[in-house]
């Protein structure tokens, strides 16, 4: 596991833009931590590193945003999915490819389905916030980062 700081948004995407850098396609990103700790943001700068040009939203309430690209980048919100069943639903095992990176909000809620169903590098960023308003703290797993 790496750790890293950021202070402010922009340090947290320029972050994002350094350690997408080694992540390639067929790669899944899990991301958890609190509401407004910064998953977002991270996927913002992540784009800049495939230079997708692409306005990044949290995909709350659409479930995914697809961005395209090449890589083929999906942001995905898993805050209202809760098990296997809901994960099906969404359609999600058919967003997965060689040339894709899926990006998961809230991957605490189906973590356990999207290691038992997917071979690939699987990427975990645990985003805390600190008493500093805009510091967080990375803690980076897995894939390149093991």
């Amino acid at each position: 596991m790496q750790k890293f700081v950021t202070h402010s948004e922009n340090e947290t995407m320029a972050l994002a833009e350094a350690l997408c850098k080694k992540i390639r396609g067929g790669s899944i990103v899990l991301f958890s931590g609190e509401m407004g700790a910064g998953k977002t943001a991270f996927v913002r700068g992540a784009l800049r590193a495939y230079d997708n040009k692409s306005f990044v939203s949290s995909p709350t309430f659409a479930l995914v945003n697809d961005y395209g690209g090449e890589p083929h980048i999906y942001h995905f919100d898993m805050y209202r999915v809760r098990n296997s069943d809901d994960l099906y639903s969404t359609g999600f095992y058919d967003y997965m490819g060689e040339n894709s990176i899926l990006f998961i909000e809230w991957s605490e809620n189906i973590r356990a389905d999207i290691e038992d169903a997917f071979g690939c590098d699987i990427i975990s960023i645990d985003i805390q916030k600190t008493d500093n308003e805009n510091e967080r703290i990375f803690a980076v797993s897995g894939g390149p980062f093991a």
